[in-house]
Formats: structure tokens, C-alpha cells, sequence
């Protein structure tokens, strides 16, 4: 009996990663087995990626409230330390976006805790 390559599967396949890489540079949009090996390390970064951003806004909220919280003569953990002892729970993405775009509010915060 003849052997079955079942080609209609293999070339979806193949058609699937190269959909992945349109857009990409060169012949990593369309020559199979580079365009597969760019697509692997594109889903590995995006995957990573996906965990760091966490971590890279997270920093950022916490320089705007520091900044914010300079201004008015507190260092960023005193505040978060009288924030907390206070019992008001705001996260830092709603402090950090109260120090850059209502500084009137964050102030009253501000002068709430000391």
C-alpha cells in the first residue's frame, strides 16, 4: 500500500506560520523554515513580554507618585506607609493617575495622611 503524505494538513500548517509572519523583514516572511523559527521566538517574546509589562508599569506608577508626592514634602514610602496605617486602599495605578491628572485631589491625600 502507498504511503499518504496527507499534504492538504501539511500545507495548512505551514500557511498558518507564515500568516504569523507577514509583515516580517526578508525571508522571514516567506520561506517556511526560517519564517517558522522567527514566528517561535516572536510567541516567546510575546509571552515574556506579557509578564514584564506588569512589572515596567508597575515602576512607573510608583515614580509618578513619588514625584507627585515630592512635591508636597513626603517621600513615596512614608506616604504608602500612612496611606496603609490609615486604611484607605487606593492601588498605585489610581494614586499614580491622581498625581499626574488631579494634583488638587492628590494633595488633599496628601494632607489627609500627615
Amino acid at each position: 500500500m502507498p504511503r499518504s503524505l496527507n499534504s492538504v494538513a501539511s500545507r495548512n500548517r505551514r500557511k498558518k506560520i507564515l500568516k504569523l509572519a507577514k509583515g516580517y523583514f526578508g525571508r522571514r516572511k516567506n520561506v517556511w523554515t526560517i519564517a517558522k523559527n522567527a514566528v517561535e521566538k516572536a510567541m516567546l517574546y510575546s509571552y515574556r513580554d506579557r509578564k514584564v509589562k506588569k512589572r515596567t508599569f508597575r515602576s512607573l506608577w510608583i515614580s509618578r507618585i513619588n514625584a507627585g508626592s515630592r512635591l508636597h514634602g513626603i517621600s513615596y514610602s512614608i506616604l504608602m506607609n500612612k496611606l496603609n496605617n490609615k486604611g484607605i486602599l487606593l492601588n498605585r495605578k489610581i494614586l499614580a493617575d491622581l498625581a499626574m491628572n488631579e494634583p488638587k485631589a492628590f494633595k488633599e491625600l496628601v494632607e489627609q495622611v500627615r
